[in-house]
């Protein structure tokens, strides 16, 4: 179905996500996760996406536990074989007037809105979110090692947002965000004391608060 070459496959042994789907809901289950809550600077990705029923594949798993280059490998698969799928961001300014818990919410439900066909139900990955209309959800911490759906979702807000965090890298290069994609590691940390915040910096997270 993936048409994944066996070589990417041989000799090891790829951790699966569980076989579950939220019961008696229909087909069209949304799944929905996000990346990059724990960023010094950058927007929030979040995604949704809805599978077919049938939808497997080897390598799927929580973004967390691939590498990039799967991760890049299952993108495609996954943008392609979905029944729909979609990524919003909010970025660091909205962060900083809402919080980073809103701010996450936030995107999913603009990811969600974007989602043609609309979802009957959805799945979130962790323990917070807000109705989004009508649409009945349920909330699961760490989804995105047992539902498909959530797992697809992590592995698209992931690829997406990291793509846009190396382009930025060119505008600012002070801070290796080609590298740590705004995490706060001592390089990205060393930037900031050597050169300040820039306009993507967080100004309500430390140490870059103004």
């Amino acid at each position: 179905m993936t048409g994944i070459k066996q070589s990417v496959l041989s000799g090891t042994k790829q951790p699966k996500v569980r076989q579950e789907l939220l019961p008696a809901d229909g087909p069209l289950v949304a799944g929905c996760d996000e990346a990059g809550r724990g960023c010094l600077a950058g927007p929030v990705v979040a995604a949704a996406v809805i599978l077919p029923e049938d939808f497997d594949h080897p390598l799927l798993n929580d973004s967390k536990q691939l590498s990039e280059k799967k991760r890049d490998l299952l993108r495609t698969i996954i943008e392609k074989e979905s029944l729909a799928w979609a990524v919003a961001m909010v970025h660091n300014e909205e962060i900083d007037q809402i919080n980073i818990l809103n701010a996450s919410i936030r995107a999913m439900h603009l990811a969600i809105e974007q989602l043609k066909p609309q979802p009957l139900s959805l799945l979130i990955d962790g323990n917070r979110f807000h109705p989004y209309e009508k649409t009945k959800h349920k909330c699961i911490v760490k989804g995105d090692s047992i539902y498909k759906c959530i797992a697809a979702a992590s592995i698209l807000a992931k690829t997406h947002r990291d793509e846009y965090m190396v382009k930025q890298h060119e505008k600012y290069p002070f801070y290796a965000w080609d590298k740590n994609k705004g995490y706060p590691t001592k390089m990205h940390r060393a930037g900031i004391e050597q050169h300040g915040v820039s306009p993507l910096h967080r100004r309500s997270f430390n140490p870059t608060c103004s």
